[in-house]
């Protein structure tokens, strides 16, 4: 479990609050049943919301709800984040105590911090919160955790919800994706806070037929179902992500090595020769290719975008190593598939890909030499 350094500081706040009234000690920590927990929240909307944790997007998630009317009192552990904010309108605090006291019964209280250091978080708040209030895990945390969560806030009438959140830095103009986990009455007294954070329908075609469906999802945000719920779709969605982007790598990658034929071959007993070089004498503009791509083609996509982009700034990606990051979401979507007996293959190879991309092969390969010496004396070829 990891640990959260929270430092007392002092700012210059926005709009003062009404304190409300808190309890002792020991009755911040007494177990309520549910019951009452749900009789203690009010069961009108709430336009006010504390965030924890000010990164990229928990920052321009509170920008855009303020800038959407909504009242934020925000806590960092780096005080220079929540001074900035406090610029923007919001109301800063100095420390988790700090913003409960600012926030209006029932709290709601949102976590934008990295998922190892969500429950201990929620151990530092437990103690601060009454029953009715509501604490939201928007980071990316497993699902099994959720279900965990909300089971041990339960007896202390705490309300906990999942969400899902999809949007990266692009969030603060286009809007965020929210898949959504928790009790019914919970995500609909949130409602005005997550259809202001959600991009809403845009320009985006309505899908034929979905007038008579209702709901919000093509508002941007669906609440998916019970505690874990919102992970568990957040989850699949990144492995669907890394399976997308490794497609468009690899297709691009074959498209860079088109022109292999008017190469110098080096012919050796080690690598396979190349039979029909003139078959490989195109050199092709991938940047150019990207932006076609974008204009009708089926594949259009947000992610072939940022690769144009991407591409028309340097076609060699200099500044990029390609030392891939995962986040967990992918194999933990294996594991759910392997569970479930759904194969997945494309989502699996994408994950390998990116270990392979950080070195995590590379013992893998000197195994295959060393067994490749030892039965035909094969030496490796050196690398260029």
């Amino acid at each position: 479990m990891g640990t959260c350094h929270w430092r007392a500081t002092t700012y210059e706040e926005g709009p003062s609050l009404v304190r409300e009234t808190r309890r002792t000690a020991m009755d911040q920590v007494r177990d309520v049943p549910q019951h009452i927990a749900k009789a203690v929240m009010k069961k009108n909307t709430t336009t006010q919301l504390g965030m924890v944790g000010l990164g990229r997007m928990g920052a321009n998630m509170v920008r855009r709800l303020i800038k959407g009317g909504h009242e934020c009192v925000v806590f960092n552990r780096s005080p220079q984040k929540v001074k900035d904010l406090v610029k923007e309108k919001a109301i800063g605090a100095s420390s988790l105590d700090d913003l409960v006291t600012k926030l209006q019964n029932p709290r709601a209280v949102w976590l934008m911090v990295p998922a190892a250091v969500v429950d201990q978080c929620i151990a530092d708040l437990i103690p601060l919160l009454e029953p009715g209030d509501i604490l939201i895990d928007g980071g990316n945390s497993c699902y099994v955790d959720d279900l965990r969560r909300a089971k041990d806030l339960a007896p202390k009438g705490i309300h906990y919800m999942d969400v899902g959140t999809s949007g990266g830095v692009w969030g603060l103009t286009r809007g965020y994706c929210l898949m959504i986990g928790g009790e019914k009455d919970v995500v609909q007294h949130l409602d005005p806070l997550l259809a202001t954070l959600a991009p809403g329908i845009g320009d985006i075609p309505r899908t034929t037929g979905r007038e008579k469906l209702g709901g919000t999802a093509e508002q941007g945000y669906l609440h998916c179902g019970p505690n874990g719920a919102g992970h568990f779709v957040k989850m699949v969605h990144n492995g669907i992500e890394y399976g997308l982007m490794a497609a468009y790598a690899e297709g691009l990658s074959v498209l860079r090595g088109a022109n292999i034929g008017k190469q110098p071959q080096d012919p050796n007993a080690e690598t396979t020769p190349l039979r029909d070089p003139e078959q490989y004498q195109y050199d092709l503009n991938l940047a150019d290719i990207a932006e076609v791509w974008r204009r009708g083609s089926v594949i259009a996509s947000w992610l072939l975008d940022l690769t144009a982009d991407a591409l028309a700034k340097d076609a060699g990606l200099a500044q990029f190593a390609g030392r891939v990051s995962d986040s967990g979401e992918g194999r933990w979507t294996i594991k759910a598939a392997i569970d479930e007996g759904v194969p997945v293959p494309v989502l699996t190879t994408a994950l390998y890909a990116r270990f392979a991309s950080r070195g995590e092969a590379d013992f893998q390969g000197k195994l295959l030499s060393a067994m490749r010496f030892g039965f035909g004396g094969h030496l490796e070829k050196s690398a260029k």
